[in-house]
């Protein structure tokens, strides 16, 4: 969560118009209220998106270093004085702070007990607390950095400076932290695309780091003091920011990307990502175990693999991170395939960390380069969705499946996925005004049911969980068979219950006639002809595998078209925020 970025440089720039637009390249990661303070002091900070800020900046205002911070709220309110930068009683050192600090209410009170006052209900305003009290005692910024670190529980990424000071120090564990290298200037952000415009050089922060930056230097150092060296690293990303061009907003306009960049992550697995992908599946085919790791949106991408590999005879399986180690054990025998849009996804990140302590390999599938997930696998396969600004996944969730079921091909499982990129395309164009149609009806009602069985399954999840995001309806997506298991006490006449059917599905049509004779309203997915008296959305011939991607994009169509109904803010649900770095 949160978004934070730092400038130091050789001459003076606009707080306005490079800051701040630094800062909004980074709002996907938490829009509750942002802020920064310039080296002189001043601060200015409000609740909101991060446009709402920038409308009220003096134009003329200037500075040669200053930080800035857009915020996920998790301890305290959405107000302006728990919104960031954070500072002390005189107003000489300031703070921003991604993560969380979970022994902030001991440090809190020991500060209180030393006659500090605190005016806000965040864990972050200890920070230049803590520090004020250690510069009084006589220590230096680095011996305060150290002490700092060897006392505080949790994750962070942080930077601070003293006023009126030419420098910014840095600090991070866990939560992620780059350093951008320009000719006249450094540039800190949460991830690279805060400074991807302006560089292709950057130095990726590790764990217990933390570095003095200065605007044409830096140096790195360790949890014990000593001077460490790092490799800068060059890299390739969107230089420019995404913009919604005609589209009314991102959400629908990265749906209509989709025949793009699905065609373009298949050509790069037999040009750029060749290599890549044939590591990878060598590490499958040298484990007992595949287990992968995900959450949300990627979770249930990570249920086509698990599928696939299973009826190719492949022990495999996939577990909300969140929970893994209630289920699993770790060892050498097992394979972790972490699955992350953003590559930083912190529920994924510690087990990940403790399966590669326990011995196990671990491999990624990301679509942010040289984020920790990526940085700390054997091998990692990017999926080339470029930069998806709206925080609900729509065309990295479907490059996710793509990707694994080319692995699953590889592997031998029986699919063709050459026609995908086309049949997106023609499932967008068939069912577009369809879709709309049935938004209308679907608006009217606040709980809905999707089923789906064997790859269809995950499908009904991710459908359900659009609903939930976008549209911000109760929806459930389940397996048809466990429909009668107790929630079909749920059915009353006219619930909307949507019904995924690939192939003409007995199974699954005999679900739909049971929720049917309940009074249910039945809506179907199918990619056969079928006269069955339901409402259909058709999509092309395909196998059951494929099927499962062109029936999402009608879940997601339809969420889509629901909210912009009801009037939701569609690319910034709220309390959502599209990197989720705090566990």
């Amino acid at each position: 969560m949160c978004g934070i970025v730092g400038i130091n440089a050789k001459e003076e720039f606009s707080i306005k118009f490079e800051l701040i637009k630094s800062l909004k390249r980074l709002e996907y990661r938490g829009y509750d209220s942002s802020g920064f303070v310039t080296k002189s002091g001043f601060v200015q900070k409000d609740i909101g998106y991060i446009q709402k800020l920038m409308d009220e900046i003096d134009e003329t205002l200037v500075t040669n270093m200053a930080v800035g911070h857009s915020r996920w709220a998790t301890h305290g309110g959405v107000t302006k004085l728990n919104a960031h930068p954070h500072f002390n009683k005189e107003k000489t050192i300031f703070a921003v702070h991604n993560g969380i600090i979970e022994n902030f209410q001991e440090i809190k009170k020991e500060l209180q007990e030393k006659g500090y006052e605190f005016i806000s209900e965040t864990d972050t305003e200890v920070i230049p607390h803590f520090f004020d009290n250690q510069l009084k005692q006589g220590n230096d910024m680095k011996t305060s950095i150290l002490n700092f670190m060897k006392k505080v529980h949790g994750t962070f990424a942080i930077l601070l400076f003293k006023k009126d000071e030419n420098i910014i120090y840095a600090l991070k564990r866990d939560s992620p932290l780059a350093l951008g290298i320009c000719e006249d200037k450094m540039i800190l952000g949460s991830d690279i695309y805060a400074f991807s415009n302006e560089t292709d050089k950057a130095i990726f922060f590790d764990d217990n780091e933390f570095a003095i930056i200065k605007a044409d230097s830096y140096e790195f150092y360790n949890d014990k003091g000593d001077k460490i060296e790092k490799e800068i690293t060059k890299f390739e990303w969107s230089e420019e920011e995404e913009t919604m061009e005609d589209f009314p907003h991102y959400m629908i306009k990265e749906i209509k990307e989709q025949p793009k960049v699905s065609k373009r992550l298949l050509d790069s697995f037999n040009t750029t990502q060749k290599s890549n992908i044939n590591n990878f599946i060598d590490l499958i085919k040298q484990h007992k175990k595949i287990l992968f790791l995900a959450c949300g949106t990627s979770y249930h991408a990570s249920l086509v693999g698990a599928i696939v590999l299973n009826r190719m005879g492949f022990e495999a399986r996939t577990i909300i991170a969140s929970e893994v180690e209630n289920f699993t054990q770790f060892n050498k025998d097992t394979l972790i395939i972490a699955i992350s849009q953003s590559g930083e996804t912190m529920d994924v990140i510690v087990p990940m960390k403790n399966a590669r302590e326990a011995g196990a390999k671990v491999v990624s599938i990301v679509n942010v380069p040289f984020s920790t997930i990526q940085r700390h696998s054997e091998v990692s396969i990017e999926i080339l969705a470029g930069q998806e600004i709206c925080v609900a996944s729509t065309k990295a969730f479907t490059n996710q499946v793509i990707a694994l079921l080319e692995i699953a091909r590889r592997l031998g499982y029986d699919i063709n996925l050459s026609d995908v990129p086309k049949k997106i395309q023609q499932t967008i164009a068939l069912n577009e005004v369809k879709v709309k149609e049935i938004s209308n009806d679907l608006n009217q009602h606040q709980n809905l049911f999707v089923l789906g069985r064997g790859l269809s399954y995950p499908m009904s999840r991710e459908i359900a969980l659009k609903f939930k995001e976008i549209s911000y309806v109760h929806a459930e997506g389940m397996m048809g068979g466990e429909l009668k298991h107790g929630t079909i006490a749920l059915i009353e006449d006219g619930t909307p219950v949507i019904g995924l059917v690939p192939n003409k599905d007995p199974e699954m049509l005999s679900n739909l006639k049971e929720v049917e004779a309940r009074g249910a309203k039945v809506y179907m997915i199918i990619n056969t002809d079928m006269d069955t008296g339901y409402e259909k959305f058709r999509v092309p011939e395909s196998d059951n595998a494929e099927f499962a991607i062109y029936s999402c994009i009608i879940g997601h169509l339809l969420s889509y078209y629901i909210a912009v109904l009801r009037g939701n803010e569609i690319d910034k649900p709220r309390n959502l925020a599209k990197s989720v770095t705090v566990l």
